[in-house]
């Protein structure tokens, strides 16, 4: 097994783990991202990529995948990791591959002085809970997540005078 770097070739695979990472997840309708999503994020043809992922391969082909971003705490005054999804393939699992891809990442923070490696988990999903938690990761329970998309994001987000904003 081996955990590295994802490169431009991976996109192909990444795309299709996070396909199957939105089916164990209930939501297999819910991807909307193209490889061109995924190629305009972790390999932008020009500036940072704001997105960086790992994958796990084994015998050369790629079964599991980290995919993260930076974040930033005011409280802290340093950047952190923010892993938006973590997904090793079924028959894979149990073999260290999902621990591994963590520990890199803990060591990326570790190396670069970040102090916070952060993710979410579904509720229902007790067996990453139990693996998280294996790992000594905390839930943290004290905060309620929020999300504004669609209908909600566009009002929000309208020029003023545009007549579509709701005033408060």
């Amino acid at each position: 097994m081996t955990i590295r770097e994802a490169t431009s070739a991976d996109v192909p695979a990444i795309l299709q783990l996070v396909r199957d990472l939105a089916t164990y997840e209930k939501e297999p309708d819910a991807v909307r991202a193209t490889e061109a999503h995924f190629e305009a994020a972790l390999f932008p043809e020009s500036g940072t990529p704001t997105t960086f992922a790992h994958v796990a391969e084994v015998d050369g082909r790629v079964v599991g995948m980290a995919v993260w971003y930076l974040t930033f705490s005011t409280w802290t005054g340093v950047n952190g990791i923010w892993l938006e999804d973590l997904f090793v393939e079924p028959e894979q699992r149990g073999a260290g591959l999902g621990r591994e891809l963590l520990a890199t990442l803990a060591r990326t923070c570790v190396d670069r002085g970040y102090q916070r490696l952060e993710w979410w988990v579904l509720d229902w999903n007790e067996p990453s809970i139990g693996f998280y938690e294996s790992l000594d990761a905390r839930a943290q329970d004290e905060w309620t997540v929020f999300r504004m998309d669609g209908p909600a994001l566009e009002s929000l987000g309208a020029a003023p005078g545009s007549g579509t904003h709701r005033s408060a």
